[in-house]
C-alpha cells in the first residue's frame, strides 16, 4: 500500500489512498477489538445466567428434599392416627416437584451457542466486507489517478483556457517585449505566481470544503477508536464486579408438631390439670443453600485494551492528509510545469493566448473609462 502511496504524496489520489490506508488500519485493528469485548461481555452475561440458572435448580431440588421429608412426617401422623382409631387408610399425602435440572442447562447452553454463532458470523461479515472494500478502493483509486493524469494531459493539450491562470516567466518576458508589463501589475485576482506560496480566494475555499468533508470523515473514525476504548471499560468493569458479587445465602426452615388430644371435655373437667394432649410427631428441619451468580469454574477471556499505537498512527495519518490538501495546490502547480516542460509548443500557444486575453479586457476596461469621462463632460 504505502509503496503506491508515496509516488502520489501531494496529489488528489495520494491522500484518498491514505484515506483508504487509514479504514484498512481501523477494520483490521481496531473493529476487531471492539468484537473480541463485546464477545467478552456476553461471555459475562452468559456465566451469570448459567450459575444463576445452576443455584435456582439446586434450589429447587432443596425444596424437593425438604418437602419430601415433610410428606414422610405428615404421613408417620396420618398412619398413627389410624392406628390409634381404627380409621381406614384410603387417603394420602403426596408433595412433588417437577423439575428437569438438565433439560435447562441444554436450553441456556443451546441459546448461548446460538447468539455466539451468529456474533460469529456477523463479526467474519464485517471483516471481509471492509477488507473488500478497501482493496476496491485502493484499486479504484489508482485506477482514477491514471485517468485524471491523462485527462488533465488530454485537455492540457487541446484547450488553450484549461489550468492557464498563471503568470510564468514566459508570460513576464512576453509582456516586457511587448512594452505591456503594466499587464501584469494590473492583473486579475484569479491570476496566479506559478513560483508563488501565496493561494488564491479560489484555491483557499477548495482547501476549506475538502478540510471540512475530511473533518467529518474524522469524526467517524474518531467514533470508532471512542467505541474501542469504552467497549474495554464496560468489559473490564463487567468482569471486576462480577467477582465481587456477593453470595447469597437462602435458608429455609420448617416446622411441624402434631398433638392428639383423647376426649377433651374430661380434661376439662379437671381444670387442666392433667392434660389429655399427647405429641404425636414434632419435625424441625432448617435447609441451606447458596445463591451464586459466577462461579470459579466460568472461563472469560480477559478483555482486549486498545492499541494506543494505532490511534497515534490513524492521528498522524489524518495529520498529514490534512497537510496534503494545501500540497494539492501546488502539485496542481507542478503538473502545469511538468506538461510545460515536455510541450514547450503548447505551452508558448498558451501563454500567448493568455496574453491576447489579458490584452482584451485591458482595452475594454480603458475604453470603458473613456466613454464614462466623455459622459461627465
Amino acid at each position: 500500500m504505502f509503496t503506491i502511496i508515496i509516488p502520489t504524496l501531494g496529489t488528489k489520489q495520494g491522500r484518498r489512498l491514505l484515506l483508504s490506508t487509514c479504514f484498512m488500519i481501523v477494520a483490521v485493528n481496531i473493529i476487531p477489538n471492539i468484537m473480541d469485548n463485546i464477545k467478552t461481555i456476553l461471555q459475562v452475561i452468559k456465566c451469570i445466567c448459567k450459575n444463576y440458572s445452576d443455584s435456582l435448580l439446586n434450589s429447587i431440588i432443596l425444596l424437593g428434599k425438604a418437602s419430601t421429608q415433610f410428606g414422610h412426617q405428615v404421613k408417620e401422623v396420618t398412619d398413627n392416627i389410624a392406628d390409634n382409631f381404627l380409621t381406614p387408610r384410603n387417603g394420602h399425602f403426596q408433595y412433588a416437584v417437577d423439575h428437569s435440572s438438565s433439560l435447562v442447562r441444554e436450553q441456556v447452553l443451546i441459546a448461548s451457542q446460538k447468539i455466539k454463532d451468529d456474533f460469529s458470523a456477523v463479526e467474519l461479515l464485517v471483516k471481509q466486507a471492509l477488507l473488500v472494500a478497501n482493496r476496491v478502493a485502493a484499486g479504484f483509486f489508482l485506477f482514477y489517478l491514471l485517468f485524471e493524469s491523462a485527462w488533465y494531459l488530454k485537455s492540457y493539450l487541446t484547450n488553450l483556457r484549461f489550468d492557464n491562470i498563471y503568470i510564468t516567466k514566459k508570460l513576464e518576458v512576453l509582456a516586457v517585449d511587448k512594452q505591456a508589463a503594466h499587464l501584469l501589475t494590473r492583473s486579475p485576482k484569479k491570476l496566479i505566481r506559478s513560483t508563488g506560496l501565496k493561494l488564491s480566494r479560489e484555491e483557499m475555499m477548495v482547501c476549506l470544503m475538502r478540510m471540512m468533508l475530511l473533518t467529518l470523515v474524522l469524526m467517524v473514525t474518531a467514533v470508532i477508536i471512542a467505541t474501542d476504548y469504552i467497549t474495554f471499560h464496560l468489559a473490564d468493569t463487567a468482569m471486576n464486579e462480577v467477582a465481587r458479587f456477593p453470595t447469597v445465602p437462602i435458608t429455609l426452615n420448617i416446622k411441624y408438631d402434631a398433638k392428639i388430644s383423647i376426649l377433651p371435655f374430661i380434661w376439662k373437667i379437671f381444670n387442666g390439670v392433667i392434660s389429655g394432649e399427647q405429641s404425636i410427631v414434632n419435625f424441625e428441619r432448617t435447609y441451606q443453600q447458596n445463591l451464586t451468580f459466577i462461579s470459579a469454574d466460568c472461563t472469560i477471556k480477559r478483555p482486549s485494551p486498545p492499541n494506543n499505537f494505532v490511534a497515534l498512527a490513524v492521528g498522524m495519518l489524518y495529520c498529514i492528509i490534512y497537510a496534503m490538501i494545501f500540497l494539492e495546490t501546488y502539485t496542481q502547480r507542478l503538473c502545469r510545469k511538468i506538461s510545460a516542460s515536455f510541450f514547450e509548443r503548447q505551452e508558448e500557444r498558451r501563454v500567448q493566448y493568455l496574453y491576447r486575453a489579458l490584452l482584451r479586457k485591458h482595452n475594454k476596461k480603458e475604453q470603458q473609462l473613456q466613454q464614462k469621462l466623455r459622459a461627465d463632460l
